[in-house]
């Protein structure tokens, strides 16, 4: 019985040694778990910190290149805007010049006129007719000036006077042209005849062209919007390079 007893003992004691010893194995191979993990966090944390720190310089580059384009985007801006101002500037002038051009021109051809009557007046002693008038072109500034200072009756009655003498002349269309110009804003039916007439009987004339885009413009504030495309397409086909083909084109493609 005595011996018995002492081997379950000893077989109890052996268990309970073996027992201890799993246990030490499992907590040592958590211990290397924990360490082995531990290790893992440490080096992505690294590669982590690698990779943003990647980022943060890419970031860095990135901004500074935006900046530079900007810089170099600012300076090609005030570059164009100072071509630009430049052109404007040119442009004005060339307008001021052209302008004291065709004044200078008129007044030439004004001087001229007038001397030819003083000549003419001169060698047939006074007694033609046409002696004691103005010229045409002295009548057309004269009917300019007045419609610029608003006077548009003094200003008919010029151009009327002109076209009465110098039916034929440079300026007749110019004359008719004034005319309708004259009546706009308070006759329309009388500046839409006057601009038919430039358009029918003076259709190789600078003015034709400007002459039909006012009457389709007229035909458009009375509400007649066929009349209007049909003036506008006459401007484009018969003066397709002149600047009121361009409104017109723009006045058809607006419909």
């Amino acid at each position: 019985m005595t011996r018995l007893f002492l081997a379950a003992c000893g077989a109890v004691l052996l268990s309970g040694c073996a027992l201890k010893g799993d246990v030490r194995r499992v907590e040592n191979q958590l211990i290397q778990m924990r360490q082995e993990a531990a290790r893992a966090d440490s080096a992505r944390a690294a590669q982590l910190a690698e990779l943003i720190g990647q980022i943060a310089a890419l970031q860095e580059t990135l901004l500074d290149s935006l900046a530079a384009q900007q810089r170099r985007l600012a300076m090609f801006e005030g570059a164009i805007r100072g071509d630009l101002t430049e052109v404007q500037r040119q442009l004005v002038q060339v307008q001021e010049l052209t302008g004291q051009s065709q004044q200078r021109l008129a007044e030439l051809r004004s001087q001229l006129e007038q001397r030819a009557r003083q000549l003419g007046a001169a060698g047939a002693g006074g007694d033609t007719v046409s002696s004691g008038q103005p010229g045409p072109e002295e009548l057309y500034q004269l009917a300019v000036r007045q419609l610029n200072a608003g006077s548009f009756q003094t200003a008919r009655a010029a151009l009327y006077r002109l076209l009465e003498l110098y039916p034929k002349h440079d300026r007749a269309a110019d004359a008719w042209f004034q005319v309708g110009e004259s009546w706009i804003g308070t006759n329309g039916d009388s500046a839409a005849a006057a601009y038919e007439r430039v358009a029918r009987e003076f259709p190789d004339s600078p003015r034709a062209p400007a002459a039909l885009y006012k009457l389709g413009v007229l035909a458009e504030q009375r509400g007649d919007l066929n009349a209007a495309r049909m003036y506008y397409n006459r401007v484009v086909a018969g003066y397709p390079r002149s600047e009121e083909a361009q409104l017109a084109r723009a006045k058809l493609q607006g419909r």
